[in-house]
């Protein structure tokens, strides 16, 4: 890869700096390993589900506990939904603030690509779900199902056929998801509240505030922030609106940056990112693993019962949107964004990488399973669980063999970008021509 971006253009595909390449690559091996769970999860369900036994998979899925007078008596399924994702939009709180305050996302040159690709990987899939699911009564509530992108399946399927993949196309997938993840907290927020209570959710304010103010002056005591975030999580709960969105504004609430007035002498990181060391492996190998197992149990009844399934307008909406909707959507809105901005595109790349990582994309299963389960209610998700698994898997193997075909340009480009003649620790790609790239 060696046509840096000019300074004056947005990038595409362009190798950023060193820093941020290093982090990247660390938090790509996180989720990698709890892409890997993830799967284990789901495939152990699906397998418990479709047994002799699946009666008790669905046993335990219905185990209440948790106190009534709390309106959490929940189920062990919706635990895992509200309570354990809330640690999953936690990081992706984190995640978000990171990159549009110290990341990549803080230049609007670079942000706006990655941004509109998102955009557009969310619209088309919507639009494609409502032309096929428009003459199902209630179907029309399933318009997000297809929407999101799981970056932990889509990074554990690049585990398997992308080890050489890039720096500039990792990113690229992980800015897209991260951004995907934003419009799926609005769209959770905005249209999956079906019962609004203003005062619990105004109460919710006065825990989130103290947390807050704490974390700003880098308290970072579990015993003072832990009982503020579940206090800030149950009052949202209780609103009605899904209470991973508390999970959100207290990572929102967190500093990523640590200014001279609170910080001491200096200003550096903030506790994003000590939070975001602690709560990775939380989120990627036990919170997203746990709700897999408890959503992907799905009975399909044999091939006779899936060819069914899709006779249902809802299942192959949901399955086209993933599978078609993505990648028309993130390839129009990249290439428009090219055409329009005169945007760079790194001359090793070609557009067939970008196909690769727009039908990776459609890999869809954590957020879609959580909003097909709000579309639609837990238990009546069960045609929508087999849409999501299916076109998935279909989005995996299609991205592996448009990824697998180009192999031989990525290990290529792989090998440039880790030759460090000066031993100093920092690829010399980083650094000739770009004093800056080795910033971070």
């Amino acid at each position: 890869m060696t046509n840096p971006a000019s300074p004056h253009k947005p990038a595409l595909l362009v190798r950023g700096t060193w820093g941020e390449a290093r982090r990247i690559g660390a938090v790509l091996r996180e989720e990698t390993v709890g892409g890997a769970l993830l799967l284990l999860g789901a495939v152990v369900a699906i397998i418990w589900a479709n047994s002799p036994w699946g009666d008790t998979y669905e046993t335990l899925r219905h185990v209440r506990f948790g106190p009534e007078a709390l309106h959490l008596n929940l189920s062990l399924a919706a635990w895992a939904a509200d309570g354990l994702l809330a640690i999953f939009f936690f990081v992706a709180g984190l995640e978000l603030k990171r990159e549009f305050v110290a990341g990549d996302l803080r230049d609007p040159r670079r942000a706006a690509v990655p941004i509109v690709a998102a955009l557009g990987g969310v619209i088309v899939p919507a639009l494609l779900y409502l032309l096929i699911a428009r003459s199902v009564e209630g179907g029309a509530r399933g318009w997000a199902i297809p929407t999101a992108t799981d970056i932990a399946f889509a990074l554990a399927v690049l585990a398997v056929i992308g080890r050489f993949l890039p720096s500039a196309l990792r990113a690229f997938l992980l800015t897209l998801a991260v951004v995907d993840d934003l419009v799926a907290i609005v769209i959770i927020a905005l249209f999956y509240t079906k019962h609004l209570s203003v005062v619990p959710l105004l109460a919710a304010l006065a825990p989130l505030a103290v947390f807050t103010v704490l974390v700003q002056h880098r308290v970072r005591s579990w015993w003072l922030l832990l009982p503020l975030a579940a206090a800030t999580w149950a009052l949202v709960h209780a609103s009605g609106v899904h209470a991973t969105v508390a999970g959100v504004l207290l990572g929102f609430a967190v500093p990523v940056v640590r200014s001279k007035k609170t910080g001491g002498p200096e200003a550096g990181p903030g506790l994003a990112e000590h939070f975001e060391h602690r709560f990775r492996p939380i989120s990627a190998g036990v919170a997203v693993p746990v709700f897999a197992f408890l959503s992907a149990g799905v009975y399909l009844g044999g091939l006779d019962g899936l060819v069914s399934a899709f006779r249902d307008p809802v299942v192959l909406g949901v399955a086209v949107g993933l599978v078609v909707g993505k990648p028309i959507g993130i390839m129009t809105a990249t290439w428009l964004m090219a055409r329009f901005t005169q945007a760079d595109l790194d001359e090793d790349l070609a557009w067939v990488d970008m196909l690769g990582l727009s039908v990776l994309a459609g890999i869809g299963f954590t957020v879609s399973l959580l909003i097909g389960e709000l579309a639609f209610g837990m238990g009546n998700d069960e045609h929508v669980k087999a849409a999501v698994l299916s076109g998935s898997v279909t989005a995996a193997l299609l991205a592996t063999v448009i990824l697998r075909s180009r192999n031989r340009a990525y290990r290529r480009i792989r090998e440039i970008e880790t030759v460090d003649l000066d031993q100093d620790g920092v690829p010399d790609v980083y650094q000739v021509g770009r004093p800056e790239a080795a910033d971070g």
